[in-house]
């Protein structure tokens, strides 16, 4: 038996209370309202004239006395005495009353539950129809086509480290015997990780162009259909189409949209494409010529069987350019317009800028000159319309030169307390720190909490200096007190083996406590460094070990 719907149930409720509250308010109307009296008190009234509008309805007189309307059995009255003092009515019930009334209900009744088994029916052909167009779009191919790029890494400037670790993949693309040949397997999929703006999609094509390869572009949000089925399909032929192309590229631009962690609130298609996903990359061949490059800048949001090896075995993270990559990328976008400014004085102006930001501020500055009547940009032109650019870019970060100060002493804080304490890292930047994760698998106590150390450095520095807290330390406060939750929750690491909150605060008051004498001793080197970093944004750690090396 058909399963009634939602709103076919609450249809038929409806009905029913319809139903009842008729039934309800026609009790109320017919409802006998009088007030009963006894025969002898009725008969006293009625001598004393004290009665009218009388009327013998049934087994009862009906009368009204001092405007209340009272009952009283016709057997308990002397009805000749009755009609010889006053006048008096007999009414005679209608016999076809309440057939009438039954009718005229199961008709109101009839007609609803025809009305509702056509809404019914035509919902059921609706969902027929549905079906078939599902049955149809399945069937049918997708149009799934792949282009050539013409972009090149010439044209993709500030990402020098970047293209180094994709150049094998290139390589690999033009040469795959090569690699065959001496028993190596190229990875399969190679994750782009960044922040919106960074070129992540104009890597990828640069890539394609380089190895002269097909490249087939999807967006994550492509894949995430209205029917069940139809993402996980059209995985399939994308893949398919890439394998009868190959060597070739399948770039897949946020990929979160498709790959996100599976747990409590399902989307079943989102996990039949997922799954399909999945299975086609762990289909892959080694001779298959085929390398899926997929961009997203909420690697956290990942599903963990997607990250895991064998699929996405290469990450690749772009971040946001430093000064050197910005007048790098202003080279670039101002190449074939007239110009006549200092390059690396608008690079300086633009930190926080992604390569978008920097395109659309060039534009920006060409309209404006443009509008202004001039043959070349000036840097007042690129002054006028930054504003504009950040305005209508939210997510563009930008520090005035206090700001500036501000930051360089908090990161510096940071890399001067990770160096001191052990900490892996490989560079720390105005915008940025490149904290390497333990690869160990058994941490001690001191191990955890030298972490937390490290991100309670620049919050206690600038405290420290200014006196009070900024805002920019609210995710390294966020990371320092999960760090000290799974000490004491999933470690047992807490004040005397306790797992509370009062145990987690203890852990990062004994962290700050004990980073604020690092600080104390490292005051000098903190602020070296911070000058340093205002000049040149980004430090290398042996630079940093040359700089502060002296002072301890």
């Amino acid at each position: 038996m058909r399963t009634l719907s939602k709103s076919m149930k609450n249809r038929l409720i409806l009905a029913v209370s319809a139903l009842v509250l008729a039934l309800a308010a026609l009790v109320a109307l017919t409802r006998d309202t009088s007030r009963p009296i006894d025969g002898e008190a009725a008969q006293r009234l009625i001598a004393e004239s004290l009665v009218h509008d009388a009327v013998v309805e049934g087994p009862y007189l009906y009368f009204k006395s001092a405007g209340t309307l009272y009952r009283v059995p016709t057997a308990a009255l002397d009805m000749k005495k009755v009609y010889a003092q006053t006048a008096v009515t007999i009414k005679e019930p209608n016999p076809y009353m309440a057939d009438l009334i039954t009718l005229v209900v199961l008709l109101a009744l009839m007609l609803y539950l025809l009305r509702w088994a056509r809404k019914n029916r035509e919902i059921r052909e609706q969902q027929l129809s549905e079906q078939l167009q599902l049955a149809h779009e399945l069937q049918k191919p997708a149009d799934i086509r792949p282009m050539l790029s013409d972009v090149t890494f010439k044209d993709v400037a500030g990402i020098e480290e970047v293209k180094e670790e994709l150049e094998e993949i290139i390589d690999f693309l033009r040469h795959p015997g090569k690699y065959h040949n001496f028993g190596i397997r190229m990875p399969r999929g190679v994750l782009l990780v960044g922040p919106p703006g960074v070129g992540k999609t104009l890597i990828a094509k640069a890539v394609a162009g380089e190895a002269g390869v097909p490249f087939f572009y999807q967006s994550g949000a492509s894949f995430v259909q209205i029917y069940v089925g139809m993402g996980a399909k059209r995985v399939r032929e994308l893949f398919q189409k890439a394998k009868q192309s190959a060597p070739a590229i399948v770039f897949i631009d946020e990929i979160d949209a498709v790959g996100k962690a599976r747990g409590g609130m399902r989307n079943d298609e989102r996990e039949a494409t997922l799954n399909q996903l999945l299975t086609e990359m762990d289909g892959f061949e080694d001779s298959s010529g085929v390398i899926v490059i997929a961009a997203t800048n909420k690697i956290e949001m990942l599903d963990d069987a997607l990250l895991r090896p064998g699929r996405f075995d290469r990450r690749v993270f772009v971040s946001l350019p430093n000064r050197q990559e910005r007048a790098a990328i202003l080279r670039v976008y101002l190449a074939n317009k007239p110009h006549h400014l200092d390059i690396d004085e608008v690079a300086s102006m633009t930190v926080g800028f992604s390569g978008a930001a920097l395109s659309s501020l060039v534009n920006e500055a060409a309209i404006h000159a443009l509008k202004k009547g001039k043959k070349i940009i000036q840097l007042e032109d690129f002054t006028a319309v930054k504003d504009k650019v950040l305005l209508g870019k939210r997510k563009i970060l930008t520090f005035s030169e206090e700001e500036k100060r501000v930051q360089a002493t908090y990161q510096s804080a940071k890399a001067v307390t990770a160096w001191w304490l052990g900490i892996e890292f490989s560079k720390i930047g105005l915008l940025s720190d490149h904290f390497q994760n333990a690869e160990k698998e058994i941490l001690s106590r001191s191990e955890l909490l030298a972490r937390v150390q490290v991100m309670l450095a620049g919050d206690t520095m600038l405290k420290e200096r200014y006196g009070e807290g900024f805002t920019n330390g609210a995710n390294d406060l966020k990371e320092a007190r999960l760090i000290a939750q799974e000490m004491v929750e999933h470690y047992g690491m807490g004040e005397e083996g306790r797992v509370d909150a009062m145990a987690v605060e203890s852990v990062l008051k004994e962290a700050r406590e004990a980073v604020a004498q690092i600080i104390v001793k490292s005051r000098e080197a903190v602020e070296r460094l911070a000058l340093a970093l205002l000049e040149r944004e980004v430090i290398e750690k042996e630079e940093i070990k040359t700089l502060v090396d002296d002072l301890f």
